[in-house]
This record gives structure tokens, C-alpha cells and sequence, in this order.
């Protein structure tokens, strides 16, 4: 653990939890030199009856079921777990705290009586680790103070740290801040368990006191399994995929929950999965898919996340992972996974005994593949320190052509680094359960990415330039990026920015100083995400913002500051170089502009429409046909539209016509867009006449923007 977590301030507010630290044993006190003789030596006296042989206590390993009840309310109690992990070098204990609901029931009677508060009952101990609902969620419990192995007595000491989360308003994207409510103490003391506890000799309760030694409350925690944590993986699967289920070699999903001190069950549920229109599923019809599997889960009853495996996908070759928090929609499903098992591994060197494979039969980089979206799923990033889970496959297949190294996939390491594995052990629920807190504010100080690990990238130079400088309220802000290396030497850098390769990200400043951020809502696994870029190279793609996790990124009118990050790891440090531009966003000219843009800026679900497409967000697509029907509006959605109704959905076809129906000479699309659409009209249809009036048009604004080699390369083909 790095010294920026072990050195908080005591009262310090916003900052996520530092993870507790291993515990070492206490040292033995200092020898006392022996007392001179007495004439006359009082015998010592020996408590009677004296048990032999005396009894020794150690706390047991796993998790415990806890009840804090604080002082000064009968309705006012809290539940959860302690999870005290041991190893070699001590013990690592950390808890989460929820509060338990209050009903209130009608007294009947005249005259009308007020309703009676009724506290419900705690969890069953006989179900094991319990899971509570996210909306009770109120405490991190790091633990500074444990009995580490054993005592001959019949209490310990329990030292921690009371941190409170307190929630942001609206959906869980918008996070929240964290309070350390200061150190408290309980001496827990060994008693009989209440009945329906699993072991009746592994129940303990205490008084809490606070650092002043005042007893705020009262603890107790009873054993309930030999986990930290429990989920579910839901395997699912269309008829021609396989299940991601195991390695080859012995490593299934109970493999990989073991080495975390995680329960981990799996569910493969359904082998069938239908195919919406073929082998290929858009981003669409996956995002479709999710949701109908989320909308079948609880997750305030369940820790479940999904591992889909299809034929293929049209947006990248092998793995697809919703980020809930690139957005402030409730329709993403940040708890689930795509990966394709038609992928065809490359007949490359590094590859070792697995190319030229499909990846479905590769069983090793196919299992891991399924096991390292899932851990993006349970809050973790990327991490090149070991070839490791959370390493990318790409990485650890260059790593075998390392001398001595065995060929890919026996170099694969079948467990988390250290650091991860200690993250999913004892970070707070909130930031490894589906549905939790926003992706990545658990390593705001931890490593990996902490301002202290991040490093300027010296020679690449990223400029970010408005497609145009001002627009109306309720456009989306078109950017072109564009990454240079201004050295005469190579540099290891991003081969893409788009943003679906979850490497760029940014904030924009309104004219109030408020602050929104925006990041990626669709991460893919890409071959290989960064290369060297030669001297005086340069790199461009285009972006285009509306929302983040915050909401409407441009709410108002006035000018705004525009700061683009792109971040990549590099040997386990965080790579960083950042671009800057102004927009002005104009006021509504009339009424009907204003009830359109309020359209725009009030519905989440217009992002996932702009990124996705798809017939199933229909709040989405209705506020941005509201925005066409609008001629101040029409000319920077007609695209977004037109993308959409050109891309198949289910038994739905592409639309070409309606598309180019829709595109005129006023039409805003960026260079990245016209390729996009070139190549929608590619694959559906670029010999129909409707595919050729398309083209037509695409041809003509890739002139007029005088867009890249390989956009008018694209373009010039069709």
C-alpha cells in the first residue's frame, strides 16, 4: 500500500477511504527484572475453579454478520459484514454498514392516531453473507486494531475508523463524498451466538467508545461463512458460442472467487440466446440484450453480473463492457460483458500456441478474456504489472516473446495482482457491487492512477479543436483530436482516440465554473491499444459530447472551456497528456428552440441514442426526432439520426433511404462520422440508389472538410 493511503488526515471530507492495512502482532512487553526476596513471600493468589487446559481464542477467518446499534434512538441500527482476511504478514479486516429500515403503520382508532414506527428485522444469519440494498448503504469500517492470532482470554480489542458515505442526489452516477467520523474502539467479548447462526462459538459483542472513551453504541458480529464476499455470474449464450466457464486446466469461476476469498456461484442460464439479425450484433442489439438481462436481476438482492458470448460484434473483434457512468441514463448496464468466441486470433508470433484459433475453442485466452471484463465490472482498471487478470490479453501475448518466458497462453498468471486482489477483498461494497458508485472514485487513493503515479507525457502534443466554434443551445459539441509526436524520436502512445477505447476522457467548465465530466459509455477490448508513433506523426479521431455523468454537459448559454484527457497505462504508471478549447453555446432564438433543447438537455437517454442507436430507447429517439422537427436543431442531429436508421436492429433492416432523406448540405458531421455513415452504406447497400444518393453526399462533405486519406479512401470506394 502506498504511503498516500496510510497518511489521512483524521477528519478529512470528500476523499474515498483509505483500505486498512495488514495488522502486525502486537509486541510482547519489555521483560521486568524479577523482585528482590521477601522475609516473609505472600503466596499468589489463583482464581478457583481454574479451567485446565486453559482455553485458547482466536478469531476466525471470513465474514461476520454486524449489528451497530448507537445510542440515543430505538429506531436507529445498522447491519452488515466485517471481512477479516488472514496471511502470512498479520490480518486485514474492513466492514460496510447499512441502515436498516423503519415502517410505519396506521393505528386505527378515533380520534386518528399518528403512525407507529416499526424498525423490520436484520438479516438472517443462516443465509450466509448477507446483501443489503444500496439506498441503506451509510459506513465504511476500516479497521485499525484486531486480535491477530490468539489470546487465552475471552475478549480482544477491535480498534476502526467510521467513514460515512453520503450519497449526491439522482442516480448513483453522480457518486458522493466520504467523512471520517473519527476512531472508535469495542472490547468484544466471546458469548453464545443466538440461535440460527452457523457457529455458536463464534459470536462477539462490545460497547463502542469514541477516542474520548465515552460508549457511543453497542457492536456485535456473529461468523457466517468462510468468504469475504459472495455473487453470481450469469453465463449466457447463443447456440454456436461457447460458455466462458474454465480455463482447460482446472481454473473455473469458483477458481478465480477462491483466490479473492469471493463465493463466487455460476449461473449459466441460458444456452439459447437468440440472434437478432445474424452473427454480427451491433452495439445496439448487445446493449438491448443487457438490459434485458438486468431488468430479470435485483441488484439490491443480488450481486449479479453477466458474461454474454456471441459469434461476433461489429464493434470490435473480441470484448464490449458498458461504463454505467459515462452517462447519467439508468439504461446501462455497467454489471455485464460481450465477448466474442468467432474471434480469429492472429497468426502472429506472440500469439504462441493459440494462433490462427478461433477464440471460443482457445479455452485459456477465452476464459480470461470473460474473467478480465468481469473485474472492470467489479470497479477495476487495467494493471500491466504481472500478467495478471487485469493485464490485457495483448500485452501478456507481447510479454511471451520475452527471453525465458513460457510461449502465450502458459504465461498467463491465474490470479489478480496483489493490489487488485486486496481492492476486491476489502474496497467498500458500493465500489465492487453491480450498481454501485461511478467506475474508477475507488483508486482516487489507491495506485494505479493517483495524481502521484501519473506522468506528463513529454513530446506528445493533443489539440482539440471545435468542428464549430459556436452553437445553439441544445447542440451536442462536435471535437477533432488530434495526438502528435513533436519529438525525433518514437513514443509509445494510443494507436486510436476514440472513445469506445476508454482512454479518453475530460471535463467541461460552464460559464458558472461548474465542472461536468465526461468519459466513455462503451469500452473495447482492442489488439493493441498503444504503439510506438514515429516522429512527427500524428494521430486524429472526432468526438462528440452532449452528456456526462453530471447530465447536459452544455445546460446553458455562455462560453464553456473544453478539457480533453487521453491516459493509457505505461509499465503500471499512468501515462497522461491533455488538450484545451473554447465553445459558446448561443441562447434559444424563440420558444419552439427552447421546448426543443429542453427536450435535449432533460432526457439522459439521448446519449445512449447518440452512441448506440437501436429502436429500444424510446425516450431517446423521441427527444431527438423533437430536435429534427426544429430548424435551428435539425442540422446537428439529422446525422445522429440518420446513423441510427441505416443501422439494422433486430428483424428491422437498414433504412438507406430514410438516411439519405435526412442528410442535406447543412447537415454538422464530423470526418469521423462521414466514415461511419460510409460505411454503413458499404454494408447495407452502396449499389441501391439509395446507397448511392448517400454516398453522394458523403462525398461532397468529405471535400468540403477536407477530410483524411482514409476517410476519402472510403468515401472515393463506394
Amino acid at each position: 500500500m502506498n504511503e498516500q493511503m496510510t497518511s489521512l488526515p483524521s477528519n478529512m471530507e470528500g476523499r474515498v477511504p483509505p483500505l486498512p492495512d495488514p495488522l502486525p502482532p502486537f509486541p510482547e512487553p519489555p521483560v521486568q527484572p524479577l523482585p528482590l526476596p521477601q522475609p516473609f513471600p505472600q503466596p499468589i493468589p489463583i482464581p478457583w475453579p481454574q479451567p485446565w487446559p486453559p482455553k485458547i481464542r482466536s478469531l476466525r477467518c471470513g465474514c461476520y454478520l454486524v449489528n451497530y446499534k448507537p445510542n440515543g434512538s430505538l429506531f436507529v441500527t445498522y447491519d452488515g459484514t466485517l471481512r477479516v482476511e488472514c496471511h502470512n504478514n498479520g490480518r486485514t479486516a474492513s466492514g460496510d454498514l447499512y441502515q436498516r429500515r423503519v415502517i410505519w403503520l396506521p393505528i386505527p382508532g378515533f380520534p386518528p392516531q399518528p403512525p407507529k414506527p416499526i424498525l423490520l428485522s436484520g438479516p438472517n444469519p443462516g443465509a450466509g453473507i448477507p446483501i443489503l440494498s444500496r439506498g441503506n448503504y451509510r459506513y465504511y469500517l476500516r479497521v485499525t486494531q484486531i486480535l491477530e492470532y490468539f489470546t487465552f482470554g475471552n475478549s480482544f480489542t477491535l480498534g476502526f475508523e467510521m467513514w460515512r458515505f453520503t450519497k449526491n442526489s439522482g442516480g448513483w452516477s453522480t457518486g458522493g463524498i466520504w467523512t471520517n467520523e473519527g476512531a472508535f474502539s469495542a472490547v468484544m467479548t466471546w458469548q453464545a451466538a443466538p440461535a440460527g447462526y452457523p457457529s455458536s462459538g463464534d459470536y462477539l459483542a462490545g460497547d463502542v467508545k469514541n477516542s474520548s472513551g465515552t460508549v457511543v453504541g453497542r457492536l456485535t458480529m456473529g461468523w457466517v461463512s468462510p468468504y469475504l464476499r459472495k455473487a453470481t455470474v450469469e453465463i449466457d449464450r447463443v447456440t454456436q458460442s461457447e460458455a466462458a466457464m474454465h480455463n482447460g486446466a482446472g481454473v473455473d469461476w469458483r477458481a478465480v472467487g477462491d483466490g479473492i476469498g469471493w463465493d463466487i456461484t455460476v449461473d449459466e442460464s441460458d444456452a439459447n440466446v437468440v440472434e437478432p439479425s445474424g452473427e454480427f450484433w451491433s452495439d445496439a442489439e448487445c446493449h438491448a440484450e443487457m438490459l434485458a438481462r438486468r431488468d430479470a436481476s435485483n441488484l439490491d438482492t443480488e450481486w449479479r453480473y453477466h458474461v454474454l458470448c456471441v459469434r461476433g460484434l461489429d464493434s470490435t473483434s473480441r470484448g464490449i463492457m458498458y461504463d454505467a457512468y459515462g452517462g447519467d441514463s439508468n439504461n446501462v448496464p455497467r454489471e455485464g460483458c460481450a465477448i466474442a468466441s468467432h474471434w480469429v486470433i492472429p497468426n502472429a508470433a506472440e500469439w504462441g500456441l493459440v494462433r490462427g484459433l478461433r477464440f471460443g475453442t482457445a479455452l485459456s485466452p477465452y476464459f480470461r478474456t470473460a474473467v478480465h471484463e468481469a473485474g472492470h465490472a467489479m470497479g477495476l482498471y487495467h494493471n500491466t504489472a504481472d500478467n495478471g487478470f487485469m493485464n490485457t490479453t495483448n500485452v501478456i501475448a507481447d510479454n511471451s516473446l520475452t527471453p525465458g518466458s513460457p510461449a502465450f497462453p502458459n504465461n498467463i498468471q491465474w490470479s489478480y495482482n496483489a493490489e487488485d486482489a486486496k481492492r476486491l477483498r476489502h474496497m467498500p461494497d458500493i465500489y465492487v457491487r453491480p450498481g454501485g458508485a461511478p467506475f474508477g472514485t475507488s483508486y482516487a487513493s489507491t495506485p494505479i492512477s493517483p495524481t502521484d503515479l501519473e506522468i506528463d507525457m513529454k513530446g506528445l502534443s493533443l489539440n482539440a479543436t471545435p468542428l464549430i466554434e459556436t452553437v445553439p443551445l441544445g447542440a451536442p459539441v462536435r471535437l477533432t483530436l488530434e495526438l502528435a509526436n513533436t519529438t525525433t524520436e518514437p513514443i509509445p502512445a494510443p494507436t486510436t482516440l476514440s472513445m469506445k477505447s476508454g482512454l479518453v476522457r475530460g471535463k467541461v467548465i460552464d460559464p458558472a465554473g461548474a465542472v461536468r465530466t465526461f468519459s466513455p459509455i462503451i469500452l473495447c477490448v482492442e489488439d493493441h491499444p498503444v504503439a510506438l508513433l514515429n516522429p512527427k506523426e500524428r494521430i486524429r479521431h472526432s468526438v462528440t459530447l452532449l452528456r456526462g455523468a453530471q447530465g447536459a454537459l452544455f445546460p446553458m448559454p455562455g462560453a464553456y472551456r473544453i478539457i480533453v484527457e487521453v491516459h493509457w497505462d505505461s509499465g503500471g504508471i499512468e501515462a497522461v497528456v491533455t488538450g484545451e478549447t473554447d465553445v459558446m453555446v448561443t441562447p434559444a432564438v424563440d420558444d419552439a428552440h427552447a421546448q426543443a433543447a429542453l427536450k435535449i438537455l432533460s432526457t439522459p437517454d439521448t446519449l445512449l441514442t447518440l452512441v448506440l442507436g437501436g429502436d429500444h430507447l424510446v425516450d431517446g429517439i423521441e427527444a431527438i426526432q423533437t430536435a429534427i422537427k426544429n430548424p435551428m436543431l435539425r442540422p446537428h442531429y439529422a446525422y445522429i439520426e440518420a446513423k441510427r436508421v441505416a443501422e439494422r436492429f433486430g428483424k428491422r433492416k437498414a433504412n438507406l433511404k430514410a438516411a439519405a432523406e435526412l442528410i442535406d448540405d447543412a447537415t454538422v458531421m464530423t470526418p469521423a462520422e462521414i466514415k461511419r455513415a460510409a460505411g454503413l452504406v458499404k454494408a447495407e447497400g452502396a449499389d441501391s440508389a439509395p446507397g448511392k444518393t448517400l454516398a453522394k453526399k458523403l462525398k461532397h462533405k468529405a471535400g468540403i472538410l477536407k477530410a483524411g486519406h482514409d476517410v476519402r479512401e472510403l468515401v472515393d470506394s463506394l
